[in-house]
């Protein structure tokens, strides 16, 4: 027998109503925010990414599903989407004027590494980008869009961690004694930070290896390394979210995983994943659409992992009744009166009820235990009496009492 492929999931009833659900909240919160969605391929030219993310990377250098197609080209499938979406706006030329371009999305991803729960080779993220300012009301009005959309999922349990990783010449004033410090420890730190050191030391404050976390702890502070501008800019971030009502933990290690991000960078966190408790976050990228060959355009994004918040929602309960996919199934007696009963079922579609009808030609009983599967509310019965009286028997299946009326008084009949 075929499986799917390692790391892969088939996504059905009744999950897929979880899906739904997200889906549902996310169309209404993005539009609140006056975002519009953006859909791009699912693979891209290799260097879209290697360009993007950085080619020292775990991504870039382990984990990128990669291939040379038929016409000679290096196509990876996206890891991620921030750097697919600045593709798309320098091709398509979506920014114009002094406006700001708010764009959301939702899709599939790609990563070949270790499948363990809420991390699979195939995952979905649900994200958003604020492009053209680059002042700090747009880094705080991404993250109220994805404070506001956690609360809209009814996750209360989750903290939002916020750092700063300032200017360019902040960041490297930052990396010069960073280095230095890390020189000291350097036999002591695992072989991917030593590596790391030499190509990009933020990066070793993100290693989840614990004796690199040992070392870190001591490490010199970013926030102590910012420059006036960059101090400015963090300062009145926070103050927005303070003024909004919105908390937030201060963690100068944070460096998130990618070589992109610069000023104002943050992850949301839920201990109802565990050790790993991430399920979202994102920061400002002021360089990245220079990089992939289009003009200096600053932006600020985020994105969440859908299978993670669906673990959190199950662990909380968070998850409102959902499913069923019946609000009336139509009982037979057989073929004779099939015409009959798609008639009442395209009446009561047409106002927006979702009707099933039998396709097995099962008995009456049969198919009432059919209905009661499904969590149909009613049972719509038709017989040879009904077909020949023009008239329909409503069954409520919650309270079992039934009632007889004619065919054309359906439409004023609300179940």
């Amino acid at each position: 027998m075929l499986q799917n492929i390692r790391g892969t999931k088939d996504i059905f009833a009744p999950e897929i109503d979880k899906w739904h659900f997200l889906e549902q909240k996310i169309d209404k919160v993005t539009a609140l925010f006056g975002y519009t969605e953006l859909r791009s391929p699912i693979f891209e030219k290799t260097e879209v990414f290697s360009r993007s993310i950085g080619d020292n990377t775990d991504i870039v250098n382990k984990e990128m599903y990669t291939f040379i197609d038929k016409g000679g080209e290096s196509v990876t499938l996206r890891p991620e989407m921030t750097a697919a979406l600045v593709r798309s706006v320098i091709q398509n030329n979506l920014v114009y004027d002094l406006s700001s371009l708010r764009l959301w999305y939702l899709g599939p991803f790609f990563r070949y590494e270790r499948p363990q729960k809420g991390r699979l080779r195939q995952f979905h993220q649900i994200g958003a980008e604020c492009i053209s300012s680059p002042y700090p009301e747009s880094d705080a009005e991404v993250i109220m869009l994805s404070n506001y959309l956690i609360n809209e999922f009814g996750i209360e349990d989750f903290s939002l961690e916020i750092n700063s990783l300032g200017n360019e010449i902040s960041r490297e004033n930052y990396k010069k004694a960073l280095t230095e410090y890390l020189n000291k420890h350097q036999d002591d730190l695992s072989f991917d930070s030593r590596n790391r050191l030499i190509s990009n030391p933020l990066r070793v404050l993100d290693s989840k290896d614990q004796k690199d976390i040992v070392i870190t702890e001591n490490a010199p502070n970013i926030l102590e390394y910012l420059d006036k501008e960059s101090r400015s800019h963090f300062d009145t971030v926070l103050s927005i979210l303070e003024n909004a009502g919105i908390g937030y933990n201060l963690q100068p290690k944070l460096v998130r995983g990618l070589d992109y991000y610069s000023h104002t960078v943050f992850e949301f966190k839920s201990s109802a994943l565990g050790a790993q408790d991430a399920f979202g976050g994102g920061g400002r990228y002021n360089s990245l659409f220079e990089q992939l060959g289009g003009k200096s355009t600053p932006a600020v994004g985020f994105a969440m992992g859908v299978e993670r918040l669906i673990l959190i929602l199950d662990s909380l309960n968070k998850f409102p009744k959902l499913g069923g996919n019946c609000d009336i199934y139509i009982v037979s007696s057989g073929e004779s009166t099939t015409d009959y009963c798609n008639e009442i079922a395209l009446k009561l579609r047409n106002k927006n009820y979702k009707v099933l009808t039998d396709l097995q030609r099962r008995s009456f009983k049969a198919q009432m235990r059919e209905a009661d599967k499904l969590k149909a509310k009613f049972c719509i019965l038709v017989g040879e009496d009904e077909l020949t009286a023009n008239t329909v028997t409503i069954k409520n299946l919650s309270i079992g009492e039934q009632v007889v009326i004619k065919f054309d008084l359906l439409d004023t009949i609300d179940f």
